[in-house]
């Protein structure tokens, strides 16, 4: 029987770069991949548990399944690995609700998906395999990219910082970083396969602490920053996702100084409240955050700066909900990830008696999205009459003459163009702008 397999993928960027290793790996021992899950026998869920409604879309798609492997049992089998299987309560609800699930493996050990397979099939088990802690960096997975001219970079794992919100700690373990001559290595021979724009991925990429194998010297994040912008044929560089407490003034610098670091940064504020900042331990006041933006800005007028908030976080009041808004209205965020808060266990905040009521955090949410839409609708403007160098990403899925990528600063552009584009950067004049995206067409 052909075996073909269909990833879903919640969550983030690590999420999605980790399914593009598991797609790769199952191609790399002979397995197809199908366009549409009905399409598969194998179907994998690489889950995310920073929301819970993450963990709802999850539980809710691996229900529909039950009737598709009660019908056909041993010819279709069902995976679950990522975020959510570090979580031991997430795995005995599993094993008490949907024991028809075949394999349960977590985020430290992706590489073994083909073994786990193979395993299954031969001993005619179930497989489980949740690694507590990450182990050795595990080198020259293969990736199916999505793209052809772009591609994710894992630099570093794991978090060290324990936001009293937060469930990456436990679920994606301690900091961990790559060799830069690893890094280096990889972002060369994607140069080579045609990639003309990385972006670096990382829990927290700030703290990166790579070690040298050469000489056993420390490399920071800005000094990888300078390294990678030396290879030959790489035209951008991005990055995702930085921490403001471990943002130094020599990253800033790098904004002046490497030509292919996008004019873009990430930078989530998570609230505007220097007390809800300290009971969040995210390290760092509201001016100290602005701050930062000031010298971004200095140093790079043209940067675009996004940015994470989370509404309603336990004990939040009114007026500290209101210093959030005047940030964003101070900041004028070009966009922002804009998130209810929502109780994951295991964390600190979770047993924080002060909770908000859902109704007031659903009126405060409504308000936040109002003003940063504005402010992107605003910024958007500007664009009108520039002439943007963009990245073509390929046709829209609705029409094929209108094709879309993105500019330094991450605008998605949508103009009339043609298949050659695919893949390169091309000069457009922006003619209209809306809330999300930009118009344009070809100079």
């Amino acid at each position: 029987m052909e075996k073909k397999f269909h990833i879903t993928t919640f969550g983030c960027q690590m999420n999605e770069h980790d399914s593009e290793t598991l797609a790769g790996m199952l191609l790399e021992k002979g397995y197809t991949q199908a366009k549409e899950r009905k399409d598969a026998n194998i179907v994998i869920f690489n889950t995310c548990s920073i929301r819970e409604n993450a963990d709802k879309r999850f539980f809710g798609t691996l229900g529909q399944l039950k009737k598709k492997k009660m019908a056909e049992k041993e010819n279709f089998t069902v995976c679950v690995c990522g975020c959510m299987m570090q979580q031991q309560h997430i795995i005995d609800t599993i094993k008490e609700k949907y024991p028809w699930v075949d394999v349960i493996f977590g985020t430290h050990n992706l590489h073994e998906l083909p073994v786990l397979l193979d395993n299954l099939y031969k001993e005619k088990h179930k497989q489980l395999s949740v690694w507590e802690d990450g182990g050795e960096i595990v080198e020259g997975l293969p990736a199916e990219r999505l793209f052809k001219h772009k591609a994710f970079v894992n630099i570093m794992y794991g978090c060290n910082n324990f936001c009293t919100y937060c469930i990456v700690p436990y679920t994606r373990g301690r900091e961990r970083s790559r060799k830069p001559e690893d890094i280096i290595r990889e972002i060369r021979a994607l140069v080579a396969d045609g990639v003309k724009e990385v972006t670096l991925l990382g829990q927290n990429v700030n703290s990166y602490k790579g070690v040298s194998e050469a000489d056993g010297s420390q490399c920071d994040f800005a000094d990888l920053i300078y390294q990678i912008n030396d290879i030959e044929g790489l035209e951008r560089i991005r990055f995702m996702t930085s921490h403001p407490k471990d943002l130094s003034d020599k990253l800033i610098q790098a904004y002046r100084d490497c030509k292919k670091l996008c004019h873009y940064f990430h930078l989530p504020v998570q609230a505007g409240s220097s007390k809800v900042l300290k009971e969040m331990n995210r390290r760092y006041t509201r001016e100290a955050y602005l701050e930062l933006v000031r010298k971004l800005r200095e140093v790079d007028p043209d940067i675009a700066i996004s940015t994470d908030i989370i509404v309603g976080f336990p004990g939040e009041t009114e007026e500290e909900f209101e210093e959030t808004l005047t940030l964003c209205e101070e900041v004028r965020y070009d966009s922002a990830f804009t998130f209810l808060y929502s109780i994951r266990k295991g964390t600190p905040a979770a047993k924080y008696e002060n909770q908000v009521p859902e109704d007031i955090k659903h009126e405060r949410f409504n308000r936040l999205v109002d003003a940063i839409n504005r402010i992107s609708a605003e910024k958007n403007a500007e664009y009108v009459g520039r002439i943007e160098k963009v990245l073509v990403d390929g046709p829209s899925k609705t029409n094929s003459k209108t094709y879309g990528g993105r500019t330094e600063t991450f605008k998605l552009v949508n103009f009339k163009g043609s298949p050659e584009m695919i893949g390169q950067i091309v000069d457009v004049k922006i003619i209209a702008s809306n809330t999300f995206s930009l118009e344009g067409e070809v100079v």
